[in-house]
């Protein structure tokens, strides 16, 4: 008797979550069941390491908490009870219910929210803004995670992006500004180290003493949101010491006279109290950063959840012109090639923002809670659709966008893998697809590879893509536009019809078949060694007339630095190693390796508050309370609390986290949250 052989297929794909080195990975499947994830080593910047929570992907896949199904409430808001109910009927409910709103508020009444839950680039955005925007829904301003700091650098230097994070090799002297990179950057860690086998000093900048900052050279603790007031002082030394590189700045370079009488007030004696470091290290890091050469500047997303957190950017931006960094290999800054990769591929073709309804108003994603609380917001927010993201765990005022999700007259959907802890007020909760099962192209944000994520299954359950799910409600909403229905191939061949020199040799068959290309720029790319700044005045601006223009100040400044009010700590957050968000929250084995919440304090502070190491306290300000068990710590300066940013529940079990504390007030510009501006008290429970 013939015995049938097991189909087993190997299948190249890309983790699509919200990191910076979006992981070429290998999945293996037999008889269409996903059996094994591992990292691909043919990557040249991922090289075959996965994080330690994406090495236990498919346990996210096959959870026993997968949404596998439409289901509807069947219990009051939040209490997340519900009944399984099929695609046609929750389809139907939304036409009725949308073309209900529509005709009594308008379609502005309808929002849009969604975020980075997956990065992919046609799962993120594409039918969805499509179709939104033909009906005339609000529009959503995404900005809370990464636009502070573009938007900051870009009015320095024209556009957020920088040096290829694979030439730090190259460089001198690195410092690593407000960045975790071993714990949120770890493929680039590894490039770091072979630059410092080659000479390089390792520097870090940050007010906590990260895992990244015991392992680097020297690590600078600033208080925080000071790191535009230590980069001012770093440039009244390198301008009083005649460090700077004339012939760059009188080339590509405007304000600079300017600029020499507005650093004249921030010498390092002056700066020292702000920033926490005696003015002799002022000194010394000024002249290491200005005399080794290539030095290079990497910040990431931290310093922009201050409240002038596009000032710091701006800021630090100005550092590079002023010593000529960018005319070297390895040297300048580097944050995101986002802004490159996205300048290359067609995102107007995929978008086809021509389509949409003119003249509707944006809301912020910060601003979620006192919008859906507002009751002068005219039209009221009726519905909101949730998709590739948790607000009530990743969005500030925690307890305010509960609120208003427990309204009964707000029509709720989410779209996700399990039922969130957004979805738990959901009136129709819709099954996604995870990563493996749904075709997509992921840039990153990393390095200058783009990749192709091919499904490696078929949907778990009746859970649908992103795409798909825009696909039936346009069609239920009785739409007949062929441009809203556009197959993910479809979309992708839109997103690589360019005529960019860069993606030339990106084709959807080349992605197909090798998994990822590399964008085309020289390996020795020198984006600014010869100026060509696309600002306004084509040359990088220490004097920013658009900035004067907006009401603001044309040059580089403090900002504004929030102070603590007296018998309180500042609380920052950070991530952690096993969750990511909430996305892996509900996983056991993340959970157990998580454990209790917790928060850091020095010992000093913990002391003075009667405080002792493992007892239960209250983190606790005017917006509400979070338990979570107390830890000394070394590694955080007096004055600060630091607890993970992540988890689903606070040390009593309550579904609470770090966003409970957090306020929505916005950032100087770039439409940000000053997230890390948050001051508590923290007391003992039993007390």
């Amino acid at each position: 008797m013939a015995h049938s052989t097991p189909s087993l297929s190997i299948v190249r794909g890309a983790c699509g979550h919200d990191c910076p080195d979006t992981c070429s990975w290998i999945v293996s499947v037999k008889d269409g069941r996903a059996e094994k994830l591992q990292g691909n080593p043919d990557h040249p910047f991922t090289r075959g390491t996965l994080c330690a929570k994406v090495n236990h992907y498919l346990e996210r896949v096959y959870h026993d908490q997968r949404l596998l199904y439409p289901m509807k409430r069947v219990g009051a808001k939040g209490a997340g009870r519900f009944v399984r109910i099929s695609w046609d009927e929750a389809l139907q409910e939304v036409a009725e219910r949308w073309h209900s709103i529509i005709n009594q508020f308008g379609a502005e009444a309808i929002l849009p929210y969604s975020s980075a839950g997956t990065q992919g680039l046609i799962q993120m955005s594409s039918l969805d803004r499509r179709l939104f925007g033909l009906l005339g829904c609000t529009n959503l301003e995404r900005n809370i995670c990464g636009e502070v700091a573009g938007t900051g650098i870009a009015t320095t230097q024209g556009i957020g992006f920088g040096v290829d994070p694979e030439d730090l090799v190259h460089s001198k002297y690195i410092v690593l500004w407000g960045t975790n990179t071993i714990v949120t950057n770890m493929h680039l860690w590894p490039i770091i180290t072979e630059a410092r086998s080659r000479g390089a000093k390792i520097v870090v900048i940050d007010p906590i003493r990260t895992r990244t900052a015991e392992q680097a050279d020297w690590h600078l603790a600033v208080r925080p949101g000071s790191d535009a007031a230590l980069a001012l002082a770093v440039m009244h030394v390198i301008i009083r010491d005649n460090l700077v590189d004339h012939d760059y700045v009188s080339r590509y370079a405007i304000g600079y006279e300017e600029l020499v009488e507005r650093v004249k007030q921030y010498s390092p004696n002056a700066v020292a109290e702000i920033v926490g470091l005696d003015a002799p290290t002022i000194e010394r890091f000024a002249r290491e950063y200005a005399t080794t050469a290539p030095s290079l500047l990497r910040p990431l997303i931290g310093p922009e959840h201050h409240h002038n957190g596009a000032m710091i950017f701006r800021t630090l931006a100005c550092l590079p012109i002023l010593i000529g960094a960018w005319r070297q290999r390895g040297g300048g800054l580097s944050r995101s090639t986002h802004g490159l990769q996205f300048s290359t591929l067609n995102i107007p073709g995929l978008l086809l923002p021509e389509h949409n309804r003119p003249n509707v108003r944006s809301l912020n994603m910060r601003d979620l809670g006192n919008d859906l609380c507002n009751p002068s917001l005219s039209p009221p927010i009726r519905s909101i659709c949730v998709y590739n993201c948790n607000p009530v765990v990743s969005v500030p005022n925690q307890q305010q966008i509960v609120r208003g999700l427990q309204r009964e007259d707000l029509f709720t959907i989410v779209h996700d893998l399990t039922v969130t802890e957004t979805a738990k007020y959901a009136d129709l909760v819709l099954p996604a697809t995870s990563q493996i099962e749904h075709l997509d192209i992921v840039p990153a944000w990393g390095h200058h590879y783009l990749a192709m994520n091919r499904p490696a299954i078929d949907p778990v359950g009746e859970s649908v893509s992103n795409t798909e799910l825009f696909r039936r409600l346009a069609r239920v909403l009785g739409r007949t536009e062929p441009w809203l229905f556009e197959s993910d191939e479809q979309l992708i061949r839109t997103a690589l019809n360019s005529n960019h020199p860069w993606i030339a040799p990106i084709t959807y068959e080349r992605l197909w078949e090798e998994g990822f290309v590399r964008f085309n720029p020289e390996r020795d790319w020198l984006p600014f060694a010869e100026g060509g700044f696309p600002t306004r005045s084509g040359k990088a601006e220490l004097y920013s007339q658009s900035l004067l223009d907006q009401g603001l100040d044309p040059l580089p400044a403090r900002g504004e630095i929030r102070q603590t009010p007296p018998g309180k700590l500042q609380l920052i957050s950070g991530k952690t190693l096993h969750y990511l968000n909430s996305s892996y929250g509900h996983v056991e084995r993340h959970r157990k390796r998580e454990g209790t919440l917790y928060v850091e304090l020095n010992q000093i502070d913990a002391i003075s508050r009667n405080l002792k190491p493992g007892e239960l306290v209250w983190v606790a300000n005017e917006q509400g309370q979070i338990a979570a068990q107390l830890r000394y710590s070394e590694r955080v300066q007096p004055g600060i609390a630091w607890m993970p940013f992540g988890g689903l529940q606070d040390a009593m079990g309550n579904f609470v986290s770090a966003n409970t504390l957090t306020p929505e007030e916005p950032t100087d510009w770039g439409g940000g949250s000053g997230f890390y501006d948050t001051f508590v008290d923290v007391i003992s429970i039993e007390g």
